[in-house]
């Protein structure tokens, strides 16, 4: 085919262009650079219903670019010839300047306007296509079918690529081809790739007058030895030609970078090249003058005969014949200098065109020619742009100041210099700013082309005197440059015998450069030269400055980071938890590890409850810094306050996402909603734990569910209701119960522990199984266990999580009794409570509890309903409690000196530690707790 689209491949790019175009996520399926240029169209407000695409006037269409493509055009029409396919020349904004078509009939079909150069095929006009993404892409790119953001081209498949000035780089314009999907044909990509290189190679002769004038004068003086023909028209070999003889694009482009050295050196030389598979190649360079005094250099490429492969597949490619002079070649061995030296190897053959053979089984080609001054600033040119390229890729991969400071030095080093060394101050390595940088440098990083040299080491404090290059640097902000350091008297004062030291490891230059940022000064990087005897130059210091200007924004970004991951630490750690309560219900052991990439909104927390009970929370909030570690906060402050008000677990995670719809309508204002940036969201999973009926009930906002390990080993995941998000608003949250025996262990955990995105969620969940499945461990082992097998290696959110060992109440701790609401009964709920305590070793409180009893139990009958029950619970405290059918709840009152009732409550307040009320589904419980070891004076001591 044409191309490598299938019609299933194609059906499913349909589909999610149809999603795309709906407004709906597009996960998978269409490639990276399909998916950008359509939402740049959307941007834009294209649509994909458009019409044909405008008309410019007045275009250059015998320019340059035209002249050295119309030859390659028609070649490629040839090639093409019967096929649906068509070719198209644009210039750089995407303007058609040449068409050529495999069928002439099209050309008839088409309206008039469509023949003619003009129409214009850039993405703000016309979407998605070839011509468009080559532009934007800047490289070879293939639009097929539906990845058209245009309905009417998804009929046809195309591939486009830029074609660039062969001595600048810069993009002139984009060769396209394109046919209908069903035709068959070589693949387009390769057959227009072919075509570009022949362009850039007709560009390149078109370049300079001057090289015409040198390579002109070079086939002048090879047609000067032979029988007096003039060897007119040559041109510079390309890849093509030399692939004949077996050299690969690798080899071409070893072959290039060599010859233009050889062309900035400016002498006569013969170098041998080493390419692929241990095969060598052997180029002259050779001056040459032409006729107006124009000095330059020729590079001539020997190739042996029996190098030669199959003939090109494409020879319409070709500028000229590939026929080859049919001399066999000699058996020998490799090509060597004294081969290459001969002077029969350097004599063209006649009527060869720049082509000579040796005689010896050797052809010389030319290829390349070039002027010595003008290609030494070239070479070096180029090199400073590749290191700037490399620098753009190396420095600042991490957010991390001291790596950061290493990669300007990896990158330096040995392109620029042979040792980079860069100090800062400790206060930046914290991520804050240091207040005077010049008294505080730490050497950072010390690295070179050797271990030997003996620099300050790396951690050491660094005090320099105003005198030295790198304090006059960092005073005026500037780059300072030390060509000879054996004269450098500042450098030297800083440290005499150190100096010597240096200087007889050859270091010999210097260049010095503030690291400045947004007005930040972050400290020094010192380049230094040893092997190159040449000391640094002007050209050298603005690359300097450039890679130092470059690390610096990157290492500023990375303090800044530091500082805001700090505080966002600081911060998260000081609303987590700090320790836990003391309580019988579990046996509680905890973990938080923050993410690498930012502190999240991640909390635990354990609640003690009236009644024994415990509840045990996690949570997790959106997002990451210093806002979600403040919403956090929040969330836990509420969740706590939720809590004391004995809230069931469904109701807890409604006034929970109340306060979340609240928080984001002041925040994000009326507009806010859950796919807003702004939004303020969460997740929440709350259980509660009774230890008397060993019952646990819970709850979860779109939290993982959690673990449940039962005494014998076995892992469950129990399935609750997931419920919403908290911060959606107005939907209801389920509460489900499970009966847990003795010694489980309930683990909860927030999702970062098993999302990762080199592992499946189901693999994780498994991981925690089997982490989980050993009986008998305690929680602190429990938790170390899991955050071994199961937390990632490096986590992209935080991890929190909470392990509870359950504990049972022994029954003979807790006493019950159920009466009538006939006030007769308080004596004997009374006297049966103080044989109880009695028996519990607890009469010290007997007179407090009495009291207590008496009161509550009073409430109960007067304003409750039946039936009454009375429950003592031995625990860390004495509690009472006291729960009837009613739903309506006793408040605590100052009473005026006339009245006659209203001081019960206040009495119950007197005599116990704490007191309170809980709703249940069939009424309320009162409580009161009195405490076990009464101070001396209290009013539950028997002295009252």
């Amino acid at each position: 085919m044409f191309w490598s689209e299938t019609r299933g491949a194609n059906f499913s790019i349909g589909r999610a262009r149809e999603h795309f175009l709906q407004g709906d996520p597009v996960e998978a399926g269409v490639r990276s650079p399909i998916l950008t240029s359509w939402e740049r169209c959307r941007l834009m407000g294209l649509s994909p219903d458009q019409s044909d695409p405008p008309y410019w006037q007045g275009l250059d269409v015998d320019g340059r670019l035209v002249r050295a493509a119309e030859p390659v055009l028609d070649r490629l029409q040839s090639v093409l010839s019967g096929s649906s396919a068509r070719v198209s020349l644009t210039d750089e904004r995407g303007a058609v300047l040449l068409r050529r078509f495999g069928e002439a009939s099209m050309v008839r079909e088409l309206p008039p306007i469509h023949s003619r150069p003009g129409f214009v095929f850039a993405e703000r006009f016309t979407g998605t296509n070839a011509i468009s993404l080559a532009i934007e892409e800047r490289r070879l790119c293939h639009v097929q079918g539906a990845e058209h953001f245009a309905e009417c081209y998804q009929s046809s498949a195309c591939a486009g690529i830029p074609i660039r000035n062969p001595l600048n780089g810069h993009i002139e314009g984009v060769l396209a081809g394109a046919c209908s999907r069903s035709d068959t044909h070589p693949p387009m990509g390769s057959l227009i790739r072919k075509a570009a290189e022949a362009v850039e190679r007709r560009l390149l002769e078109q370049s300079a007058a001057r090289e015409r004038a040198l390579l002109q004068a070079y086939l002048d003086v090879k047609a000067s030895v032979q029988t007096g023909e003039v060897a007119g028209g040559g041109h510079l070999i390309g890849m093509e030609e030399l692939s004949h003889y077996g050299v690969n694009p690798s080899d071409h482009v070893i072959l290039v970078e060599k010859a233009a050295e050889l062309i900035s050196l400016g002498q006569k030389a013969a170098v041998e090249v080493l390419v692929s598979r241990g095969r060598r190649l052997t180029l002259l360079s050779r001056s040459v003058t032409t006729p107006s005094r124009v000095e330059g250099v020729v590079i001539e490429v020997l190739l042996p005969h029996d190098w030669s492969q199959q003939g090109l597949a494409l020879p319409y490619l070709a500028d000229e014949p590939r026929r080859l002079p049919a001399h066999p070649a000699p058996p020998r061995g490799p090509l060597n200098g004294a081969a290459t030296s001969r002077s029969d190897a350097l004599s063209p053959t006649p009527g060869a065109r720049g082509t000579s053979d040796s005689g010896d089984g050797l052809v010389s080609r030319l290829m390349l020619v070039g002027e010595p001054e003008v290609g030494k600033y070239a070479l070096a040119a180029r090199r400073r742009l590749e290191v700037l390229a490399e620098a753009s890729t190396r420095i600042g991969t991490t957010l991390d100041v001291s790596r950061t400071a290493w990669e300007l030095a990896e990158t330096a080093v040995p392109r620029l210099a042979d040792f980079v060394t860069i100090d800062l101050p400790e206060a930046v390595l914290r991520g804050e700013e240091s207040a005077d940088p010049g008294t505080d440098l730490h050497r950072t990083v010390v690295h070179g082309i050797r271990e030997d040299c003996p620099f300050y080491p790396v951690g050491e404090r660094v005090d320099l005197r105003p005198r030295t290059p790198h304090m006059r640097c960092l005073a005026s902000g500037q780059v300072v440059l030390e060509p000879d350091l054996r004269s450098a008297a500042g450098w030297i004062a800083q440290d005499p015998e150190h100096a010597e030291r240096l200087l007889a490891c050859n270091v010999h230059s210097l260049i010095s450069v503030p690291l400045l940022a947004r007005g930040v000064v972050l400290g020094i990087a010192s380049f230094y030269r040893s092997q190159e005897p040449a000391p640094f130059g002007d050209d050298d210091c603005s690359l300097a400055q450039e890679l130092a200007a470059r690390a610096a924004l990157c290492m500023d970004n990375a303090r800044r980071y530091t500082r805001e991951h700090t505080l966002a630490l600081s911060l998260q750690r000081s609303l987590l938890p700090r320790g836990l309560p003391e309580q019988d219900a579990v046996e509680v052991a905890h973990r938080y590890l923050p993410a690498e990439s930012g502190v999240g909104g991640d909390w635990f927390d354990v609640i003690p409850l009236s009644g024994t009970r415990v509840a045990l929370l996690v949570g997790d909030v959106v997002g990451h810094g210093l806002h979600a570690a403040a919403t956090m906060g929040r969330l836990r402050t509420a969740a706590r306050n939720f809590a004391e008000l004995e809230l069931a677990p469904d109701e807890l995670l409604t006034h929970l996402d109340n306060l979340l719809v609240r928080l984001d309508r002041e925040e994000g204002g009326d507009n806010a909603g859950f796919g807003s940036a702004s939004m303020v969201g969460a997740t929440c999973l709350y259980a509660i734990y009774d230890p008397t009926s060993r019952q646990c009930t819970m709850a979860r906002a779109g939290h993982p569910p959690p673990a449940l390990v039962l005494p014998d080993g076995t892992v469950t995941f129990p399935e609750l209701p997931a419920g919403p998000p908290l911060g959606l608003g107005g939907l209801p949250f389920e509460t489900a119960a499970v009966q847990l025996p003795e010694h489980s262990q309930l683990i909860l955990y927030t999702d970062g522990l098993i999302e990762d995105r080199d592992r499946d969620i189901d693999e994780a969940l498994d991981c925690l199984r089997d982490a989980l499945a050993h009986p008998g461990t305690t929680p602190e082992d429990t938790c170390d266990a899991v955050m071994h097998a199961v937390a990632p290696e490096h986590p992209g959110d935080d991890i929190a999580l909470l392990v509870a060992r359950t504990h049972a109440m022994p029954p003979d701790r807790i006493a019950s009794w159920e009466l009538p609401a006939d006030p007769a009964r308080v004596s004997d709920v009374r006297a049966a409570a103080i044989r109880r305590l009695s028996q519990w070793g607890l009469d010290g409180v007997a007179f407090a509890v009495e009291l207590l009893l008496s009161e509550l139990v009073t409430n109960a009958i007067r304003y409750g309903a039946e039936p009454i029950q009375v429950r003592l619970i031995h625990d860390r405290t004495l509690i009472c409690e006291v729960s009837d059918t009613s739903s309506t709840a006793p408040r605590m009152r100052l009473a005026a000196s006339t009245d006659e009732g209203g001081r019960g409550l206040f009495l119950v307040a007197q005599l116990a530690q704490s007191w309170g009320t809980r709703y249940t589904t069939d009424g309320k419980v009162i409580w009161a707790e009195c405490a076990l070891d009464v101070p001396e004076g209290h009013p539950g001591t028997t002295g009252l």
